[in-house]
Order: structure tokens, then C-alpha cells, then sequence
């Protein structure tokens, strides 16, 4: 009897370390190996927006900046996702690049013609580009979504300040 005790603890004991060895913590509990580029930038660019709204424009233009660098490596890897075509041209945007911001958004309608929030900042980007006519363009592509982006983008080119 003490025989089998002593085998079932030592098996335990094994099999809870093999176990142990092979998975990973990434530091934070193991949450962060899940997680893509991608949905490393989204956090940041919803961090940058709270910045934002508080006044602190320094470490907003941190996180827009971290944002972009994931969202770069993200393209790379899987490139052709009109979502993170859409955040490229935001965070390059927000960074005061518009030329480029411009070329991400223009590569995301390509493969997704009606995307919404794409159209919607896309037309942002017309408006503080003095190119009214073409935000219009992008408002009429998200007439009848029945969306917050076509309310936001008409507010905009109506002359009231963007929300982002």
C-alpha cells in the first residue's frame, strides 16, 4: 500500500510540474500571450481618446504612437484587414500625418468600401483638409446606416468639433 501511495504522489508530482513548465504567464497572469497586436492597439488607442478628453495631449500622442507601431507589425503580419487599415489611418492621423493616414484609410475601402467607421474618419480627415466635397462623399456612402458615424461625421462637416 505504501508502494502505490508513493507512486501516485511521485507521478503527481511530476505530472503537476511538466504542466507547470509549459505554460505561460507573458508576466501578467498569462492575459497579454492571447492577445494580438491588434487588440494590443485598440487598448492604446482607448487610452489616447481618454487622454484626450482630459487635457493631456503629451501622453496622448504616446499611446497614438504605441498604437500605430503595433498596428504596423499587425499589418505586416496579416495584412488585407480593412479594421486595422482603419486604426493605421486614425492613429497616423492623430499623429498629424494626414498624407499617410489618408493612404491607410484609401487601402481599407478598397477591401471594404462601406466601412463605417473608415468612412467616417476618412470624411474627419477631408473636413480638416479643407476637402469638404469629398467628406460629403463619405457621408453619403453612410446615409441610411442608421450609425453614430454618419450623425458624428455630419456634425463635423456641419462645422462642429470632432468627437476624436
Amino acid at each position: 500500500m505504501k508502494k502505490v501511495i508513493l507512486s501516485l504522489s511521485i507521478a503527481f508530482f511530476i505530472t503537476t510540474n511538466v504542466f507547470a513548465a509549459g505554460s505561460s504567464s507573458g508576466g501578467d497572469g498569462g492575459s497579454s500571450a492571447s492577445k494580438t497586436n491588434y487588440d494590443k492597439a485598440v487598448i492604446h488607442i482607448k487610452s489616447a481618446k481618454k487622454y484626450e478628453k482630459k487635457g493631456k495631449l503629451e501622453k496622448a500622442q504616446k499611446s497614438y504612437a504605441k498604437a500605430q507601431k503595433l498596428l504596423i507589425k499587425s499589418n505586416e503580419k496579416k495584412p488585407g484587414k480593412a479594421d486595422t487599415l482603419n486604426y493605421l489611418g486614425f492613429t497616423t492621423r492623430k499623429l498629424g500625418d494626414f498624407e499617410n493616414g489618408e493612404k491607410y484609410y484609401l487601402q481599407g475601402l478598397a477591401i471594404d468600401p462601406k466601412h463605417k467607421g473608415i468612412n467616417e474618419y476618412l470624411g474627419e480627415l477631408y473636413v480638416a483638409t479643407n476637402r469638404h466635397n469629398l467628406a460629403v462623399e463619405r457621408l453619403g456612402v453612410l446615409e441610411g446606416c442608421n450609425c453614430e458615424e454618419y450623425d458624428q461625421l455630419k456634425a463635423v462637416i456641419a462645422g462642429e468639433k470632432s468627437k476624436y
